[in-house]
């Protein structure tokens, strides 16, 4: 068999591998979602509850035939998808792993441990925090008389974006870390691009939260101390590299 032979079998296992860690984190996202459809009214109630909050009164209606029967089964998906990272970082990091040195390996359980608990954490700030400065401010844009009448498909469609967001936001320190192992980012990139980041965190912060300074503040201070994180995760990768090496 020849080199070029050895090789394309090489390439074919590796995509052989990629297909079942994706069947495996599939069949986890379809799993878990069936149990959370099993308690989607809960679910349900939990995200409704910010509504409850709102000074100014805020209806929500459905406004077609299947509205609450895709609503419920769109959610519960979502819910797979979140209950299902553990699952999903850990076949990536096991599809990767092959490709790193040994004491980099030994990093699997804490980093899928991490990688949850900061997704975790995006979505109680976004919960706690964004979704009731947002859900205030913009019912108490009204005018006169005009009710606060809502589509459901429209609040759990901004309650999506706004947890999944918040969520994704906060696994910056966890992107930092596959980039620092595979060497695309270093600890003086990211502190030569300090300023720039800041500025970015402003400017995506004034986007995602309401048009007032205390809203933009309150959301862009996680997202510099998360910036700082990545920095110190780096380092702590590179750390490593250099003692290995």
């Amino acid at each position: 068999m020849t080199d070029d032979s050895t090789l394309e079998m090489g390439f074919l296992d590796h995509l052989e591998e990629l297909r079942w860690r994706l069947i495996k984190m599939l069949a986890s996202i379809v799993v878990v979602g069936m149990v959370a459809f099993t308690f989607i009214d809960n679910i349900l109630a939990l995200l409704l509850y910010p509504t409850t909050k709102v000074e100014d009164n805020l209806k929500l209606q459905v406004l077609t035939v299947q509205g609450m029967f895709m609503i419920k089964w769109s959610i519960a998906f979502i819910a797979g998808i979140v209950g299902s990272i553990p699952v999903i970082t850990y076949q990536l990091w096991k599809f990767v792993a092959p490709g790193l040195y040994l004491d980099e390996r030994k990093y699997a359980i804490p980093l899928v441990l991490f990688t949850f608990f900061s997704f975790i954490t995006g979505v109680v700030f976004a919960y706690s925090i964004i979704i009731p400065f947002s859900l205030e401010f913009f019912t108490s844009m009204g005018y006169g008389d005009v009710q606060n009448n809502y589509s459901i498909n429209y609040y759990f469609s901004f309650m999506t974006w706004s947890l999944i967001g918040s969520g994704l936001i906060f696994l910056l320190p966890v992107v930092s870390f596959f980039f620092s192992v595979i060497g695309l980012l270093t600890p003086p990139f990211m502190r030569h691009y300090r300023r720039h980041s800041i500025v970015t965190i402003m400017i995506i912060s004034s986007f995602i939260t309401p048009p007032d300074p205390v809203s933009m503040l309150v959301m862009a201070t996680p997202l510099t101390i998360l910036y700082e994180l990545s920095i110190g995760v780096s380092w702590f990768v590179h750390r490593n590299k250099d003692k290995s090496g």
